[in-house]
């Protein structure tokens, strides 16, 4: 044991002489631990806010019955199965809007809601009286109450004038969740009578068949782990975890380059620990002790950064959910105990990860040979063949991935493949590069040049792996963003094609709008809209109204349709449907669809297929008035203008003036597509940080292993001075030998980037999001991206080359009596 300790004690000292090896290590850990914990921290937030959703009375997580087709039923069913002995309690669900925004709100009956349903113990029994008796209680999250601005207890009135309960928060609720008793629910949807579902409790005994008590009209969904929602942000959060995992790999690689520079300079200690009777096996247990501590302390750090960077990023991210898919994300980390613990762990596992092949050589190689100073870059050499055959391999798996997935996985595992394949492949690429300068060149200094750029190789080799992946995922990501950019401007342009959009406080307040508006000469046309949800395949859809207008037939962002499409859509027997929607239930040109209506199925044509970017839920246009006819129910609060342009700002501060309107309730073209192309920029801002880190993280790397490098080059370096070459020279030298490979690296990039944006554009949105975006390559992008690189390697390259070009030359002397 004593040995043990003083052994550890010597491998110790070597970090009091080279502080700057120790930070390069402990930054290596650090930065891969918070980028990695960060990503988590921001995953774990986001799904215990799914839980909170799916909990909500009733959500995925509860067993349900509900009606054919999702369709709305009689509460006598109801009634018929809780006298069969069925544990069932009825709910319904619908939209209400207050002051301009729409909420989801939830009927249930407390009484009979199982206790294991999600948040029926907050009612508790000394509210129930106040939740079911008059006026009731409307129980909301407190984040519902900072958007309305309104105090607990307060009774705001609902779109159709109608006076809701008094508030009262619950924190359990999930944000946009209004639960009131079902007689209030029915009363303020106008739906008497009449469930959406019906939550079914732990069945005791054997109640009698459900076919028998309600025929066909029900039928049962089982409890599912995972909701609609958690399934419908899965591709967001995987791709997190993928920028996170590359950004992970990345710092493991500077880990690596820190251990193998402190065995590189520790040779002479650990050949004198073994002469003095260490054995491999306890040098290489305290190493790994060693090791597993310095992780700790960084690993402690790098969760501290790590929450640093999901709090900076936590609004950006809920952003993005909320605007891709409707997820409410709270603004605040709730992070458990095991997130830490995860962090610890797999800083330790990654420390040990990076080490592990240093560990493996230092304990085979003999003590002699640990002494010669090519035996570790020696021993990489020997890969490159076998590197190539798997990085092949791995190809021909992407290719399979491909070809036969039909998945989101399989889409992230076409890109994971290609990566890896691509970095495996970049030493040899790099090695036949090289080795053709080596041939063509003439000059001894030329062919020494290429010849010594090829040695370096097994040392950098790590370094400029990360250089290309970082710089790929840099390419792709940015070309499909700027490909997204230029398409949403585009459908921007289509979807808004209206110059102001009004939303009325109520129908009331719409049709008092209307008439003012009827009387002003600037006013072209007034465009009513509307929009119904229902259900199709087990999935909410929402149906949109679209007025019989040049406005729409002229701009709307149809991808293929028929030739008479908007003439057909007047009728009310047809309808266009969303890109997404048309990929999911695999529909085209001439299907039929039925689509559930309160009185019954709307049988539809599909004549028509759209672009709808940015939307969750499936979408079907139709024509307006066969919407209302349809769907009578739905408030006719929001409405389009088509104003003379001069004229616009003048209308919009005559209808704030006149009828109290706010910019929430108001909003002229301009302003909405500034807003919408200021929220389409926060989404990408999480993409755009992850990919700085990982870029930074790259050249850091580079950096370390430049520096593992730049000792073990000196018996290289040191008869070139002594022929007369000066150490300036050699300086300029190695610094060009640096930024040639950091060169061809980042060329190869380029065209593997294009190739990730394919990916991504082509099969990974497509699974995630149902649509596809028109692939654009952008070549200032690309030259900025190179420049950035290039710039990236320079800073890496020049702490070396300033310490060789300010050598003094007894250093360079000492080489040729050192025992080298």
């Amino acid at each position: 044991m004593k040995r043990a300790v003083w052994t550890l004690a010597v491998l110790l000292s070597h970090w009091r002489r080279h502080p700057m090896q120790l930070a390069t290590l402990l930054i290596g850990l650090i930065s891969a631990t918070a980028l990695w914990s960060g990503v988590q921290a921001l995953n774990a937030q986001a799904r215990i806010s799914y839980d909170r959703a799916a909990a909500t009375f009733g959500g995925a997580r509860t067993a349900m019955l509900v009606g054919r087709d999702r369709a709305n039923f009689p509460q006598a069913l109801f009634v018929s199965l809780r006298r069969a002995g069925w544990p069932v309690s009825p709910v319904l669900e619908g939209r209400i809007q207050i002051g301009g925004r729409s909420f989801r709100l939830l009927g249930i009956e407390p009484i009979t809601l199982p206790a294991e349903v999600g948040n029926t113990p907050a009612i508790g029994r000394a509210g129930l009286q106040s939740f079911v008796t008059p006026p009731g209680e409307m129980l909301v999250a407190p984040e519902v109450l900072s958007d309305l601005h309104l105090p607990e207890g307060a009774r705001p009135l609902a779109s159709g004038g109608t006076e809701l309960p008094p508030l009262r928060v619950q924190a359990q609720l999930a944000p946009g969740v209004l639960v009131v008793d079902i007689g209030v629910a029915q009363r303020l949807l106008n739906m008497p009578d009449q469930l959406s579902r019906l939550v079914v409790g732990k069945i005791k005994g054997k109640p009698a068949p459900l076919e028998n008590v309600v025929g066909d009209r029900l039928h049962l969904i089982k409890a599912d782990a995972e909701s609609d929602l958690e399934r419908l942000t899965d591709s967001f959060h995987l791709n997190l975890t993928a920028f996170g995992l590359l950004s992970f790999v990345v710092g493991l690689f500077i880990v690596n380059s820190a251990v193998g520079l402190a065995f590189e300079q520790r040779r002479p200690m650990l050949r004198t620990l073994r002469a003095c009777g260490v054995s491999a096996r306890m040098l290489n247990a305290v190493l790994v002790i060693e090791l597993v501590s310095l992780a700790l302390v960084a690993g402690a750090i790098g969760l501290v950064c790590g929450y640093g960077i999901a709090a900076s990023l936590l609004p950006d991210v809920a952003a993005s959910l909320r605007g891709l898919y409707g997820a409410q994300i709270p603004g605040q980390l709730t992070l458990k105990s095991e997130w830490w613990v995860a962090g610890l762990a797999i800083s330790v596992l990654g420390a040990l990860a990076a080490a592990t092949a240093t560990l493996t050589k230092a304990i085979r190689l003999p003590v002699l040979v640990a002494a010669q100073p090519q035996a570790w870059q020696q021993a990489q050499q020997r890969w490159l063949i076998v590197q190539s055959a798997v990085a092949l391999a791995v190809f021909a798996a992407a290719g399979g991935f491909l070809w036969f997935g039909d998945s989101l996985v399989s889409g992230f595992a076409v890109l994971a493949a290609l990566m890896l394949a691509a970095a495996l492949l970049l030493p040899t690429i790099l090695e036949r590069v090289l080795t053709l300068g080596q041939r063509n060149a003439h000059r001894p200094l030329a062919v020494w040049f290429w010849a010594d750029s090829r040695q370096q190789l097994s040392g950098l080799s790590l370094a400029l792996m990360a250089l290309l992946l970082a710089l790929a995922v840099n390419v792709g990501v940015g070309t499909m963003v700027e490909s997204f950019s230029r398409t949403f401007v585009s459908w921007l342009d289509g979807r808004l094609a209206a110059d102001v959009y009004v939303n009325a406080a109520s129908d009331a307040q719409a049709t008092e709008i209307k008439a003012w508006l009827r009387n002003r000469p600037e006013v072209q046309a007034i465009l009513p809209g509307g929009r119904a949800e229902s259900q199709m395949a087990g999935a909410p859809i929402e149906i949109l109204g679209l007025p019989d207008h040049p406005t729409y037939s002229e701009h709307w962002p149809l991808l293929e349709s028929t030739a008479n499409a908007w003439v057909r859509l007047r009728a009310g027997d047809a309808g266009l449907v969303s890109e997404q929607l048309a990929r999911r239930l695999k529909l085209g040109i001439g299907d039929r669809i039925e689509v559930p209506a309160p009185g019954g199925s709307w049988p539809l044509e599909v004549i028509g297929i759209y672009a709808d970017y940015g939307n969750p839920k499936g979408q079907i246009a139709v024509n307006y008035a066969a919407l209302t006819r349809r769907f009578p129910a739905i408030p006719a609060t929001r409405f389009g203008l088509r104003v003379l342009p001069a004229e616009i700002p003048a209308l919009i501060s005559g209808l704030r003036e006149r009828f109290g309107l706010d910019d929430r309730n108001l909003a002229d073209q301009a302003t909405m597509k500034a807003e919408s192309k200021r929220i389409f920029n926060r989404t990408f801002a999480v993409t755009a940080a992850l990919n700085t880190f990982t870029l930074g993280v790259a050249g850091i790397a580079l950096l370390t292993s430049l520096l593992t490098l730049s000792n073990s080059r000196l018996p290289q370096l040191a008869p070139l001075w002594a022929i007369g070459i000066t150490r300036r020279e050699l300086a300029s030298i190695e610094l060009v030998k640096t930024l040639s490979v950091a060169l061809i690296t980042a060329l190869l990039a380029l065209p593997l980037g294009l190739l990730v944006a394919w990916c991504l554009i082509a099969v990974v949105n497509v699974k995630a999001f149902g649509w596809r975006l028109p692939f654009h390559v952008f070549p200032l992008q690309l030259l900025q991206l190179l420049g950035v690189a290039m710039a990236a390697s320079l800073l890496a390259a020049l702490l070396p080359v300033l310490k060789l070009a300010r050598m003094q030359p007894t250093s360079l002397i000492k080489i040729f009596a050192d025992e080298r």
